[in-house]
C-alpha cells in the first residue's frame, strides 16, 4: 500500500514542485489549499504524513497542527511544517503547536526527501500502529506509562480485554472478528474523547487487548461508559438467531459443545492512589491480576485496585 502524503499550501506552484519532488518515491499525493480542507482530508483519507505550510487561509498551519495533535486518533500523525525563509517565529510556532519537523522555503528537494524518510521510519518504529485499529502499540504504550511514572502524578491505567472472543472468531471467522476489534477501538476512542481528558492515551496492546491511560477522577465514568456502550454494540456483531438466544454454540478443548455467552468486556484498573508504583512492569502485573478477576464476573465489568500497601 502506497504511503499517503498530504500537501497543504495555497500556492499551486509550490504544490506542483512538491508533487514533482515526491513522485520520485511513488508516494500517493493528496492536496489541500487551505486549513479547513486539510482537516477534512485528514479525517476522510488518513494520510501517513503532512507537509503543512504555516501561512494558509481559513485555518492557519499552526492551528491545523494543534487540532491534529489534540486528536487521540491522529496525534501520532507526523507533520512537517513548511515556513518562509528567516521566519523564526513561524518555526517556533510550528514546533510549539506539535510539528515534528520543519523545512524552509525555498527547500532543497534531496534534504526534504531525506527528512520525510527519516520521520516515516521513526513513526513506524515508535508507533507500531496496529494495522486494524491504527492505535499506538506496545512501544508507545511503554513510553506513555514511563512518562506518567516520571512525572510522579496520580494516574489510572485501564487494561481492557474482550471475553468469549475466541469462540466468536471460531464461529463467525476472522473477518468478522477483525471488525469487532475495529469497532471496539472506535468505541474506546469515542468514549475517551467525550468523557476523558485531552491528553488521555488509548493504545492497542494486540489482539483483543487495549489500554486507556487517564486520571483518577475520570476512571469510573470512563469505565462505566465503555461498558454501557459496548453492551449496546455487541448484539450488532451477531446474526438474528444468536442475538435472540443471547449465546452461540461452540466446542471446548475437550470437543464438547457448549453455550457461549455473547462477547463482553473486562477492565482492570491500576492506580497509584493507594500504593507506590515505581516501574512499568509493576503496572502490567497488577493489571493482569485485576483483569483476570474482572473476567470471572458476569458480563462486562471493571475492577479497580483498592489495596493499600503499608510501608
Amino acid at each position: 500500500m502506497a504511503i499517503k502524503i498530504l500537501i497543504v499550501d495555497d500556492d499551486p506552484d509550490i504544490r506542483d514542485v512538491l508533487k514533482l519532488t515526491l513522485s520520485e518515491e511513488n508516494y500517493e499525493i493528496l492536496e489541500a489549499c487551505d486549513g479547513e480542507a486539510a482537516l477534512k482530508l485528514v479525517h476522510s483519507n488518513q494520510p501517513d504524513l503532512i507537509l503543512l505550510d504555516y501561512q494558509i487561509p481559513k485555518v492557519d498551519g499552526r492551528e491545523v497542527c494543534r487540532r491534529i495533535k489534540k486528536d487521540l486518533l491522529l496525534r501520532h500523525l507526523p507533520i512537517i511544517m513548511v515556513t518562509g525563509k528567516g521566519d523564526i517565529n513561524d518555526k517556533v510556532g510550528g514546533i510549539d503547536a506539535g510539528a515534528d519537523d520543519y523545512v524552509v522555503k525555498p527547500f532543497e528537494p534531496k534534504e526534504l526527501m531525506a527528512r520525510i524518510r527519516m520521520i516515516l521510519r521513526h513513526t513506524e518504529r515508535d508507533l507500531e500502529a496496529n494495522p486494524l485499529t491504527r492505535l499506538p502499540g506496545n512501544v508507545s504504550i511503554l513510553k506513555e506509562l514511563s512518562k506518567r511514572l516520571e512525572t510522579k502524578s496520580l494516574f489510572a491505567v485501564c487494561y481492557l480485554d474482550l471475553d468469549k472472543f475466541k469462540s466468536y472468531n471460531d464461529k463467525y471467522g476472522f473477518e468478522h472478528g477483525d471488525e469487532v476489534i475495529r469497532e471496539t477501538a472506535r468505541l474506546l476512542i469515542s468514549v475517551t474523547k467525550e468523557f476523558g481528558n485531552p491528553d488521555d492515551f488509548v493504545g492497542h496492546i494486540g489482539g483483543d487487548d487495549f489500554v486507556i491511560v487517564t486520571t483518577l477522577d475520570k476512571t469510573d465514568l470512563l469505565c462505566q461508559k465503555v461498558i454501557l456502550n459496548f453492551e449496546n454494540l455487541v448484539p450488532s456483531f451477531y446474526n438474528d438467531k444468536d442475538r435472540k438466544n443471547g449465546y452461540i454454540f461452540a466446542f471446548d478443548r475437550n470437543g464438547k459443545e457448549q453455550k457461549i455467552p455473547l462477547i463482553s468486556i473486562s477492565i482492570g484498573v491500576v492506580t497509584n492512589e493507594h500504593r507506590k508504583i515505581t516501574h512499568v512492569a509493576q503496572i502490567g502485573e497488577i493489571g493482569a491480576e485485576l483483569k483476570s478477576y474482572a473476567k470471572s464476573l458476569e458480563r462486562s465489568n471493571y475492577v479497580k485496585d483498592q489495596r493499600k500497601i503499608v510501608k
